[in-house]
């Protein structure tokens, strides 16, 4: 746990277990938001289905959509399983895979490993600037997986290049309900 591997000053290998949702945040139980998870999942596969059969619908839009649904899958695969397949150690110690006393936690309940670290620059602000002033500065210190960079890139290339596809998917959508009803 806090392993760091340097391959490039700007770019780091770091350890690191998320008990939450993004940037660490626990606002809700280990079991509702898994829950609510896997909902979502169902939700946006449900979407990739309906809107592959929409010929006015870009190929970027779909590739967009994907990648945020196999990145919110690839977090609760951690989320129902790490806990289970996995120990706890202490460091130095190296956590076991299927170890003979169970995992650290039940299903349902293990953390999401993060590990991509880019310090990419870290200055101290000047003593005169207000509210911060003196105080060390970390540009870019998140540490993140490969899951929430494809949650990321999917969801800034949909707002970047395809809002337009996004509103005609919606639209289209509500046209139909409001004619059925």
């Amino acid at each position: 746990m806090g392993e760091d591997y340097e391959i490039f000053p700007w770019f780091h290998l770091k350890f690191i277990e998320n008990n939450g949702m993004a940037f660490g945040l626990e606002l809700w139980n280990k079991f509702l938001l898994t829950f609510g998870r896997i909902i979502a999942v169902g939700i946006l596969i449900w979407c990739l289905w309906k809107i592959c059969a929409r010929m006015e619908l870009r190929t970027g839009f779909i590739i967009s959509v994907a990648l945020i649904t196999a990145g919110a899958a690839g977090n609760i695969f951690d989320c129902v399983f790490y806990g289970e397949i996995f120990n706890n150690p202490y460091p130095p110690e190296v956590a076991s895979l299927f170890p003979a006393g169970g995992g650290y936690a039940g299903w349902f309940e293990g953390r999401v490993v993060d590990m991509f670290y880019f310090p990419l620059c870290d200055f101290v602000w000047p003593e005169w600037f207000p509210g911060v002033g003196g105080k060390p500065y970390e540009f870019f210190a998140y540490i993140f997986n490969l899951a929430d960079a494809s949650i990321c890139v999917g969801v800034a290339i949909l707002l970047i290049f395809y809002s337009r596809d996004f509103s005609l998917a919606f639209n289209s959508g509500v046209e139909k309900n409001e004619i059925a009803e």
